[in-house]
């Protein structure tokens, strides 16, 4: 039964893949007939990622039977020096992301029916979204390096168009390029590391490159130094893809798509191939230590990075974007410190976590559009919401659990993720540790603070407000989403728990560790005071205001202006990257135009006026050839009388 389900496992991104063709091939065919039946799309859509959902279930289900991992190759090309192929590769790592990107993109694509009902590019929406989610279940099955850039370029081409989605937006469509560039520096990153390892080991195959790579440093077959730089090269690829420093700047901008899309891209997909490409190739990287040390201080300073601008936010969805990147910030400092467990524990429980954020900030946004129109400068504007839980008590108190959950309040799922991933940097590097506690002091501030000025408090703002006209709950389908996405919210996290430690005998062997209650307790209680204290600071500033946090903005206005404008790194890149390219590709348009155009232009002008003449000497007339030889030979008389 396991052989014959395994042998299938190709259906679960082909479902999604083959409904992406189809309404494709709707719209470009039948346009007017596949818009008017817009409404029946959603039941292929649905069935589809519904059907993988439950296939996806089933195949994680059987590798917690401590089913061997399963591998399906078929040859794609093959020369006498390269053999390149296709397959896919069924472990447990790869099972818990199709059950986790399943999952979340099957309630993503529930919610998206309501919330894009009104929306002309519906059909469309639904053939990117299902494309989106068919590429990355493609990249979570590649068996190999190749097929992992195929569908990380997939991956990020379906992300350009999503969250570009609405392309008459100026704001939008400098996102969608702005992501797409950033992903381009690091994608190329990625590519010369793959041609790196390749030259180095001859193969594709991720434990292929890591058995070779320790037999050639064993052996000293190979620089230490080379394997090294190819890692780093390598890293850029997940570096960009997870919003790390110093690739982060795509993350905020990318806020303009669709609220369901920052839900599916910012919570369990895009921004977490990163780390999954970073767990991929964990036993070659776990082989150089300067490597993991680099993953190490990235994600530190990029947990801390991100809360520190998320504190003075305003705009809601960005408040949550600058959460998700400290909290891959933790995943990646988790991983460079060799807790592989801690760092795809968390990826899981924050995953859920922010998805019911994500979704719950769309269902505020979509409540307030009536009264503060579609401009998202004022309907995502925390500072003109508030009192919102009166009006979408659902809405309000599942967005409260989850970001409870964020902030790493027991018993929560991002608590044990979190106290898990504290406990491994205070075994290893108390400094790194140290970040990791005040990151969340801070997580504890911004998240109570986004939650009370959205949803406690009156409401502000809106010069339209009524008796009449009040901001109002989403409907079902929206609001079992959120329903739904509590139930791992609050509970996911005693899977991973140090009394079950189920989510770690999953994983299986070294990464699984025993408990310790003294060092559990000693963290849990240093990670929850701190959060602590920082969600009491934000309710005695936000909730009931006893003194105001503003007073520390007017003291230390350098801090405060850096955090709001993102620490003026968006600036320095737009003056010496953006406009040294712009600058660069002006100068070589000048140059093409003044100097290769006209030298182009100029010998074809000679030709043309060089023909022209000789065509008027060439007249066929013997009277003219009389008198051009007795001119010539006057000239020449002339010039030789001259010259004696």
């Amino acid at each position: 039964m396991t052989e014959w389900m395994y042998r299938y496992a190709w259906l679960v991104p082909a479902l999604p893949a083959s409904c992406s063709v189809l309404i494709s091939i709707g719209l470009f065919s039948f346009r007017d007939s596949t818009r008017s039946l817009r409404e029946w799309h959603r039941i292929p859509v649905l069935g589809s990622m519904g059907l993988a959902a439950a296939f996806s279930a089933v195949i994680a289900w059987s590798q917690t039977s401590a089913a061997a991992p399963y591998r399906q190759i078929l040859q794609w090309a093959s020369t006498t020096q390269l053999r390149l192929e296709v397959g896919y590769l069924i472990d447990p790592l790869a099972s818990i992301m199709l059950v986790l990107v399943t999952t979340v993109a099957l309630l993503v694509m529930i919610y998206s029916h309501e919330y894009m009902a009104h929306d002309q590019g519906y059909v469309r929406f639904f053939g990117y979204l299902s494309l989106f989610t068919a590429s990355m279940l493609g990249l979570v099955l590649s068996p190999n390096l190749v097929q992992v850039y195929i569908f990380w370029e997939l991956v990020g081409m379906c992300s350009y168009l999503l969250i570009g989605f609405w392309s008459t937006r100026p704001a939008a469509a400098s996102a969608c390029q702005k992501a797409f560039v950033t992903n381009r520096v690091g994608d190329f990153g990625l590519l010369l590391g793959i041609l790196g390892f390749y030259w180095m080991t001859g193969s594709f195959e991720f434990q292929t490159i890591a058995d070779r790579v320790s037999n050639l440093l064993a052996s000293h077959g190979v620089d230490p130094l080379f394997p090294t730089v190819c890692a780093c090269l390598f890293l850029l690829g997940p570096l960009a893809k997870s919003a790390q420093i110093p690739l982060h700047v795509w993350l905020p901008d990318a806020m303009e798509g669709p609220t369901p899309i920052s839900a599916l891209i910012h919570a369990a997909t895009m921004v977490a191939a990163g780390i999954f490409l970073v767990a991929r190739m964990y036993p070659i990287f776990d082989q150089l230590g300067s490597v993991m040390d680099l993953i190490a201080w990235t994600g530190a300073a990029t947990a801390l990075f991100g809360a520190s601008i998320a504190l003075t936010q305003t705009d809601l969805k960005k408040g949550l974007a600058y959460s998700t990147m400290s909290q891959l910030g933790y995943m990646m400092m988790a991983m460079g410190l060799g807790s592989y467990e801690a760092s795809l524990f968390h990826l899981v429980t924050h995953a859920y976590s922010k998805a019911l954020l994500f979704l719950g900030a769309g269902s505020a946004i979509h409540g307030m559009e009536p009264l503060l129109g579609w401009d998202p400068a004022r309907n995502q504007n925390m500072f003109l919401m508030g009192g919102l839980r009166r009006h979408l008590p659902v809405t309000g108190v599942t967005f409260l659990l989850g970001a409870l959950s964020i902030s790493g309040v027991p018993p929560f799922a991002c608590f044990w993720s979190k106290d898990a991933i504290l406990a491994t940097a205070w075994a290893h590097n108390w400094v790194l540790w140290l970040i990791a506690w005040c990151t969340a002091g801070l997580t504890g501030f911004y998240m109570l603070r986004i939650y009370l000025l959205t949803f406690e408090g009156d409401l502000r703002g809106a010069e339209t407000h009524t008796s009449a006209l009040q901001p109002h709950e989403s409907k079902r389908e929206m609001t079992a989403c959120l329903a739904l996405l509590t139930i791992p919210t609050v509970c996911l996290g005693w899977l991973g728990s140090p009394f079950l430690n189920w989510f770690g005998q999953w994983l299986g062997g070294p990464h699984a560790s025993g408990f310790n209650p003294v060092e559990f307790g000693a963290t849990a209680v240093s990670s929850v005071g701190v959060t602590c204290l920082g969600i009491a600071i934000s309710f005695l500033s936000y909730g009931r205001p006893v003194w105001a946090v503003e007073h520390l903005a007017k003291r230390y206005p350098s801090l405060y202006l850096g955090s709001r404008n993102r620490w003026h790194i968006d600036t320095v890149y737009d003056r010496t990257w953006v406009r040294g390219n712009r600058w660069l590709a002006q100068g070589t348009l000048s140059l093409d135009q003044w100097w290769v155009d006209a030298m182009v232009n100029g010998a074809g002008a000679l030709t043309f006026l060089t023909g022209e003449g000789l065509r008027n000497l060439e007249s066929g007339r013997v009277q003219s050839y009389v008198l051009g030889l007795l001119a010539g030979m006057i000239a020449l008389w002339l010039l030789n009388g001259l010259a004696t």
